[in-house]
């Protein structure tokens, strides 16, 4: 037997390297925290892994999350780590935690609460608040020691207040003001931020219902912050667009990427008509053929509020607020008891939301995200000849409480989304893991692009839906050293069956900080996920490392 020489071999696998080249057959060698050898391994390793007949990929990154707080209560970081994901963008939408005097840590967990839907005293509990400036934060966070990679931005709302203090919100800026948050910015990335974030969306509110700073930034503003970002080397800039003025957004992503080395990134979508996703995908290369670095995420399916029993009911009238004074099990028990049946039939005012827009997640072990009008609940009860209500009440008697229906909010022509999804500036992504975690459930995107965009619709091959979770949004990141298997690179990786890999039913738990109430959701088709060399979980689930590191940007060559 030879000698053990290498602390991990993966072997026999085929690698998809995250290049968007086919797989070969060969095995991956692991030393420290670094692949060392792709191919054939001679030597052994401590730790062993037999791929035989699975796939080998890099650990996937997801470019859309807010972990922010719950890195803090959770280092396993779920559900994203059920998924494959070994690399996490935090400090998304302009909501983030640094910079921050010790006087506004309550303002920033509150406008935390209200964009993202994130408890503002779990937020204020559940991390060390030790910092003041962006590195300091970033250095709590190592200190928390997170199961896999975390990154981050510094956001609008946070460098605003710093520097405008009460007019943050709704003031416009001083021309000092305007140098004082371009140094800011300058500041932050020279510390590790790998970009700057901020949303312009009209619904994302502060708890008193005005807009989130930056909303209304006017463009010379948005234009000093890029150049503060191309003036340190380089990096992103994250943007939420106001979609009621979008030919002036569009425009000012524009500007961004004018300036040297930035990168631009913004949320995209598309609407209910199927031509929607032709006009989207035609800014966005718009856009890049005149120069601009840009990319769009996606949400790679019809997505919006997740209803049921476990949380927000469809239905309104005096029975059903009534049902919100109870937990799971006393709904279930109401749901099955003949009077009170009966009340949430004949008491009923109507459904929340068009029962044509709410579509049943189905009954099997993996949720069906892309069901047709026959889904909806409108179609159910009218192909079993009953109200909407009637319909609701017998699927939730039937799967003992578990039904779930997808509103769609976002994406809703799936026709147009896989449009949209072919764009080569367009990347699945979007998950939102870590907000309205009781409202919606999209962070298992990773395994539905494998599931339906590969193995079902055969949008993208497995080598490209690879590289457009590996090796682009590290490219996206400036990771240099992330997104690929490759000898020299950071040691994240998957084992995993693409033949089987898919999302399983979500669950409802009360694991967060006060008891507060989460969808939770796991994966089938994973056998390993690798990083920075540590097993991070295994078919048993997780296995308690924690090797997670703070990815920095890299301080530039002179």
């Amino acid at each position: 037997m030879a000698d053990t020489t290498h602390d991990l071999v993966v072997r026999g696998g085929r690698v998809y390297d995250g290049s968007g080249r086919a797989a070969v057959s060969a095995d991956v060698a692991v030393d420290g925290e670094t692949i060392t050898t792709v191919g054939e391994v001679a030597g052994r390793g401590r730790t062993e892994i037999d791929a035989t007949g699975l796939d080998v990929t890099p650990g996937f990154v997801d470019l859309h999350t807010h972990l922010d707080a719950q890195i803090g209560w959770d280092p396993l970081m779920t559900p994203i780590t059920h998924h494959g994901v070994t690399t996490a963008l935090l400090g998304n939408c302009g909501v983030t935690f640094a910079p921050c005097r010790a006087d506004d840590r309550a303002t920033l967990a509150g406008w935390m609460e209200s964009v993202e839907d994130i408890p503002a005293p779990a937020i204020l509990g559940g991390l060390p608040w030790s910092w003041e400036g962006y590195g300091g934060y970033l250095d709590a966070l190592e200190g928390l020691r997170p199961a896999v990679n975390a990154t981050g931005l510094v956001g609008h709302s946070a460098v605003r207040l710093y520097v405008m203090g009460e007019n943050a919100v709704d003031g416009q800026p001083t021309e000092t003001e305007i140098a004082q948050m371009a140094e800011v910015v300058g500041q932050s990335i020279a510390e590790g931020a790998l970009g700057f974030s901020t949303s312009r969306l009209l619904g994302h509110k502060v708890p008193d219902g005005r807009c989130v700073p930056g909303t209304h930034a006017e463009m010379h503003e948005i234009e000093a912050i890029a150049a503060a970002i191309s003036e340190a080397g380089g990096g992103l800039f994250q943007n939420v667009l106001n979609i009621e003025n979008l030919p002036h957004e569009f425009e000012m992503l524009k500007r961004q990427g004018s300036h040297a080395g930035v990168r631009v990134m913004f949320s995209t979508g598309v609407g209910a008509d199927p031509g929607s996703g032709h006009w989207m995908r035609q800014q966005i290369e718009s856009l890049a053929a005149s120069g601009v670095d840009v990319t769009g995420i996606c949400t790679p399916r019809a997505s919006g509020l997740v209803v049921g029993l476990y949380n927000i009911m469809p239905f309104k009238g005096k029975a059903w607020i009534e049902m919100y004074g109870l937990d799971f099990e006393g709904r279930l028990a109401a749901v099955r008891d003949p009077a009170m049946r009966a009340r949430l039939v004949d008491e009923c005012d109507g459904a929340m939301w068009e029962p044509e827009r709410m579509f049943w997640m189905g009954a099997g072990e993996t949720p069906n995200y892309v069901g047709g009008p026959e889904a909806s609940l409108a179609g159910l009860a009218e192909a079993a000849g009953e109200s909407p209500v009637e319909c609701f009440l017998r699927l939730a008697d039937e799967a003992d409480g578990r039904v779930l229906f997808t509103l769609r909010i976002f994406n809703p022509s799936i026709e147009a989304l896989e449009v949209l999804l072919g764009s080569e500036f367009v990347l699945p992504s979007l998950g939102d893991a870590g907000a309205h975690v009781g409202q919606i459930m999209d962070a298992g995107w990773t395994s539905f692009v494998l599931s339906h965009w590969v193995r079902t619709k055969h949008v993208y091959t497995e080598a490209e839906a690879i590289r457009r979770m590996t090796a682009e949004p590290a490219r996206i990141l400036g990771l240099d050293d992330r997104g690929r298997v490759a000898p020299g690179m950071g040691a994240d990786l998957n084992v995993l069956d693409l033949e089987t890999v898919s999302e399983q039913f979500p669950t409802f738990v009360h694991d967060f900080p006060g008891g507060h109430g989460r969808f939770q959701q796991k994966s089938n088709g994973y056998t390993a996920t690798v990083c920075n060399g540590e097993l991070i979980t295994t078919t048993d689930g997780h296995t308690g490392n924690r090797a997670g590191q703070v990815l920095r940007r890299a301080t530039p060559t002179p």
